[in-house]
C-alpha cells in the first residue's frame, strides 16, 4: 500500500506542539501548574507516542505531569523518537532532514506530541522539520499555548518589539564575536530593529563582557534570565550605564539578551 492510500484509509493522527517549562536544568524547579496552562497538562498527559529533543529530559517533564495530570499509559510504556543529534547543532529548518518517518504513528491515527527540552518546539530548538513534514503529509497541526523564553524577553527588554530578529548563538571565537555583536548593532541602529540572541549558560558573562567592550556606549543592551522561575531578572539599560556595574548574568541560569536603539 502507498503513502497515498495508507493515508485515504486511515483516519490521521494530529501533532501537538506541546511547550515545556523554561526551568530545565534549574534548582528549585516551578510547580509545573504555574508554569504551563491546563490544557497543556491535559493534552500531556494523554499522548502515548513522542518526538523529542532529548528522551530523558522528556521523561522528566511527563514525571511532573503524571503527579496531577495521570499519564494515560506507564512511563515507561510510552514511545519516545529522538530527533538526531545533527538535527540539534545545524538545524532542520533547511530540508535536510526527512522527517516523514517519525510521523508513522499520526499516518496509523495516533496522536504525537513534538516537544523540546523548554520552551516552545521549533522556536529556537528543533522540531521545524516535524511540523513541516506534518503538513506536507496532511496531519493537522496543534500548537498549545506555553512560555516562549524569547518572546518574554523581548516584552521585558523595553526594545522594539514590533521589528526584531532571533539570531540565535553567536561565535565563541573573541574576534568573531566582536564582528558579529557590531553587526547586529549596526543593523539595528540602521533599521530600529531589536536583535536577540542566547548563549550557553556557562558562556553568559563571556558574552555579556564582550557586549560591552563591542558595542556603543549609547547602545540599549538587555537581559533575561531564570524566566518564570523564582530568581527570574530583568534588566535594560544603555552600555555606558551597564560598565559601571556588576555582571547581571549567572553563569549556571539560562539567559536571553537583546540589544537595540
Amino acid at each position: 500500500m502507498s503513502l497515498s492510500e495508507a493515508q485515504a484509509t486511515t483516519r490521521t493522527g494530529r501533532l501537538w506542539l506541546v511547550p515545556a517549562p523554561l526551568d530545565f536544568g534549574m534548582t528549585p524547579q516551578a510547580e509545573l501548574c504555574e508554569a504551563l496552562p491546563n490544557a497543556v497538562l491535559v493534552v500531556a498527559s494523554s499522548l502515548t507516542q513522542w518526538i523529542c529533543e532529548n528522551a530523558r529530559s522528556t521523561r522528566a517533564f511527563l514525571k511532573r505531569v503524571d503527579q496531577t495530570h495521570p499519564l494515560k499509559a506507564p512511563l515507561q510504556q510510552l514511545v519516545m523518537q529522538e530527533l538526531p543529534r545533527s538535527v540539534h547543532k545545524q538545524g532542520d529548518h533547511r530540508g535536510q532532514f526527512d522527517a516523514r518517518p517519525l510521523l508513522a504513528p499520526a499516518l496509523r491515527g495516533e496522536d504525537v506530541g513534538l516537544i523540546s527540552e523548554a520552551g516552545l518546539p521549533a522556536v529556537a530548538d528543533p522540531g521545524s522539520s516535524i511540523v513541516r513534514a506534518a503538513h506536507d503529509l496532511g496531519i493537522e497541526v496543534r500548537v498549545l499555548a506555553g512560555p516562549s523564553s524569547l518572546l518574554l524577553a523581548l516584552a521585558a527588554s523595553g526594545l522594539n518589539g514590533q521589528q526584531f530578529a532571533f539570531v540565535g548563538y553567536l561565535p565563541q571565537d573573541n574576534a568573531s564575536r566582536a564582528k558579529r555583536l557590531a553587526e547586529l548593532e549596526a543593523l539595528a541602529l540602521r533599521t530600529q530593529q531589536a536583535q536577540v540572541f542566547i548563549e550557553t549558560p556557562y558562556r553568559n558573562q563571556a558574552l555579556w563582557d564582550a557586549a560591552l567592550r563591542s558595542l556603543k556606549p549609547s547602545t540599549r543592551l538587555a537581559f533575561a534570565s531564570g524566566l518564570t522561575t523564582e530568581v527570574a531578572r530583568t534588566g535594560s539599560a544603555s552600555v555606558s550605564t551597564w560598565r559601571g556595574r556588576p555582571c547581571p548574568l549567572d553563569d549556571r541560569i539560562p539567559a536571553i539578551v537583546c540589544l537595540g536603539a
